[in-house]
């Protein structure tokens, strides 16, 4: 088992003040990583990355929801970042059946800036979805994978995934 350090680092000087700062935490007990830099091509939803309730490295059966997917009660830090020059959509695939296997039905989208990142956490019971015109009964859903939106350019990403 290894820790990961993480450091976010803000540095900023406005009107002769240091304004900036410096964020750590160290995440025990990793035992596994997912680092990938992926290529989404222009005018195509890619697939980064998913979670099922357990680890799947085969190339699988097509239609299966758990193929090479990361056991989302595992995972400890996401962090995706746009490495490109242009925006994208990062869409937070989300299952609202407890045990990770169940197929996506919900969805958050967060925009994403060339050069920024977006990061969480633990992936079980981690994101809600509230629509207060539905009157939904809002719980925490577990994330079942990321999809990266490009628009209509390719953009290129990394992801980095610690379990």
């Amino acid at each position: 088992m290894a820790t990961l350090n993480v450091t976010i680092t803000e540095e900023l000087t406005l009107n002769g003040a240091d304004r900036g700062s410096t964020n750590s935490l160290s995440i025990a007990s990793v035992t596994q990583v997912f680092h990938r830099i992926v290529t989404c091509p222009a005018s195509q939803d890619t697939t980064v990355a998913t979670f099922a309730s357990t680890v799947d490295d085969s190339t699988g059966v097509a239609g299966s929801n758990n193929v090479g997917s990361l056991d989302v009660g595992d995972v400890k830090y996401v962090r995706l970042t746009n490495l490109g020059t242009h925006l994208i959509n990062l869409s937070l695939q989300l299952t609202t059946t407890d045990g990770g296997d169940a197929a996506a039905n919900e969805s958050a989208t967060i925009l994403i800036e060339a050069g920024k990142s977006f990061i969480m956490g633990a992936t079980t019971d981690a994101i809600a979805v509230n629509d207060t015109n539905a009157n939904i009964d809002v719980t925490m859903h577990e994330l079942e994978s990321l999809l990266v939106d490009p628009g209509s350019n390719s953009v290129t990403v990394e992801v980095f995934i610690a379990s």
